[in-house]
């Protein structure tokens, strides 16, 4: 790759002068830091393990039918709660779409040849299913869970949208709000916190809900979000340390909004470290490219990378005053990302984030260096550099070293041999982020000028790739699996960080409504019990 962008770099003259007009960036103002934290009251924590062992209980406990076990143990998964139970694991269309999508969802390859019987002789599906909107809201649910091949699972999301959309002004609360959710947001492509949360507004109103259940979800809900706030507050300290809104005025200031987004990658307990660390690189990221996008001129930009690709705080005397700012500050964090690592011997996971860091700062440089051309590249050379762009694959290689044990050398050869599940979610990050990005000569724009079709055409083809890398997502995950599912949840999480705040444009640049929802209902409003 460096010799790739080094013969490139060097293919024709350039120049810039610094004292040229630099690009202008006026972004919004961060939504700032999340105050008020409050702590649990010891005879609450009592009630939550009281009632955390009586949900294993029931998890494990028979009933009546399956039907009634499946939907019990989707409530507890849609709750937030499966984290809890990790090692616990009728022919209607609704039972068979539901064992399905948990099964799916577990990684086991069970067949869809299991919905053909819902079909009738002319290979369409059966008239009858239309009024039995539960069922059909499951196949809806199922039908994401689909990989390469199954063609009855694509047509079934096409059948089940349409009559859906049909049915919902004609149901009644909280049926009509389960539907009109899904049809905005999957619960595949979801992220499980964000659904959680919404689920625990709904399913205290389902007539049949479990109490206990309910009760439990909620004081866990809180008790998760207040460690979720101890950590936030501690990374806002280290970002107004910094002082970088004053310092480097010309980049977003959105370390609020990072924390979301790594929240999204992974929300457990137990994953705290992970989340503090991979929000600190986040954070740097976006200062890197907003230094590259919206600020540096190229002749800056050169010693720059050179001083990423060598991590040499020597390298620091090459830099213009504001680049050392950004270029210390990015050194301290994996400086002390070596120094908790090396607490357990784990400091071979920092050369890897390392690693995978560079390609992107030289993917950044070639931008850069387009820009300054006003070249147009091809849509091959597009697509090639936006993959790196994107940041997908740093962020799940670094998402990896914070996570404790079930993380080996082995992982981090895995993940740096580019496996398909990763090419998959970077795919999607890529192809989403460059469609919807407002300021740049996006990945849509090249398409249409290369192939001289329409812009709805060039939609389409963008959406059908994205649609093919969430079937090799999907594929991913059945057993047997290249890694532990908790690895593979981190891929796939990133791809629904994405899906979640790119659905309506730039939700990142410009903080959209799913950021300010999200930041929200997950940090700022607590249940009430």
């Amino acid at each position: 790759m460096a010799k790739q962008v080094s013969q490139l770099l060097s293919s024709s003259p350039l120049t810039s002068n610094k004292d040229e007009m630099r690009p202008k960036a006026d972004f919004q103002p961060s939504i700032g830091e999340i105050s008020s934290l409050l702590d649990i009251d010891a005879e609450t924590k009592q009630r939550h393990q009281q009632l955390e062992g009586g949900v294993r209980k029931m998890i494990v406990a028979p009933m009546a039918n399956s039907t009634l076990k499946l939907t019990f143990i989707d409530s507890v998964q849609r709750l937030g709660n499966i984290y809890h139970n990790n090692n616990n694991a009728e022919n209607d269309l609704y039972t068979t779409s539901l064992r399905f999508r948990l099964l799916r969802e577990h990684g086991f390859n069970v067949s869809c040849e299991v919905f053909n019987k819902f079909k009738d002789e002319k290979g369409d599906f059966k008239s009858s299913l239309t009024s039995d909107v539960q069922g059909l809201l499951e196949l809806y649910e199922a039908s994401y869970l689909r990989v390469h091949g199954e063609d009855i699972l694509d047509e079934s999301i096409s059948f089940t949208t349409d009559h859906l959309t049909l049915a919902v002004a004609t149901l009644d609360y909280p049926l009509s709000e389960h539907v009109s959710h899904a049809l905005k947001q999957s619960i595949r492509r979801g992220l499980p916190r964000i659904e959680a949360r919404h689920y625990l507004s709904v399913y205290q109103d389902i007539e049949s809900h479990n109490r206990a259940l309910l009760e439990f979800a909620k004081i866990d809900f809180n008790m998760l979000q207040l460690l979720h706030r101890k950590e936030l507050s501690e990374i806002c300290r280290w970002w107004k340390d910094l002082d970088f809104q004053r310092k480097l005025p010309y980049a977003r200031d959105r370390v609020v909004e990072d924390y979301f987004w790594i929240l999204g990658v992974y929300f457990e307990p137990q994953y705290s470290l992970g989340r503090k660390i991979l929000t600190k690189v986040a954070a740097m990221t976006s200062i890197m490219d907003d230094t590259y996008d919206s600020y540096a001129t190229y002749d800056e930009l050169v010693p720059y990378t050179n001083a990423i690709e060598r991590w040499d705080i020597k390298c620091i005397d090459q830099l213009p005053e504001y680049m050392k700012l950004s270029y210390k500050a990015l050194l301290d964090v994996y400086k002390e990302m070596e120094q908790l690592m090396a607490k357990d011997g784990r400091q071979y996971r920092v050369e890897y984030a390392k690693n995978a860091m560079i390609p992107l700062a030289q993917s950044y440089l070639v931008e850069a260096r387009w820009t300054l051309q006003n070249y147009k590249p091809s849509f091959e050379e597009f697509k090639a550099n936006a993959l790196a762009t994107c940041g997908y694959a740093m962020l799940s290689i670094t998402s990896f070293v914070g996570m404790g044990d079930i993380i080996t050398p082995e992982t981090f050869k895995w993940a740096a041999n580019d496996p398909k599940i990763i090419q998959a979610s970077t795919i999607i990050c890529s192809e989403e982020f460059k469609q919807r990005r407002e300021d740049d000569y996006s990945g849509i724009e090249c398409y249409m000028e290369e192939y001289g079709v329409i812009a709805q055409e060039a939609y389409d083809v963008f959406n059908k790739h994205v649609e093919s890398a969430w079937k090799d997502v999907n594929k991913g995950f059945l057993k047997p699996t290249e890694m532990p599912t908790e690895v593979l949840n981190r891929v796939l999480n990133l791809a629904r960080v994405i899906n979640v705040l790119y659905k309506e444009g730039d939700g990142y640049t410009y903080v959209g409504k799913a950021a300010k929802g999200g930041i929200s209902s997950l940090l700022m409003e607590l249940i009430t019990l």
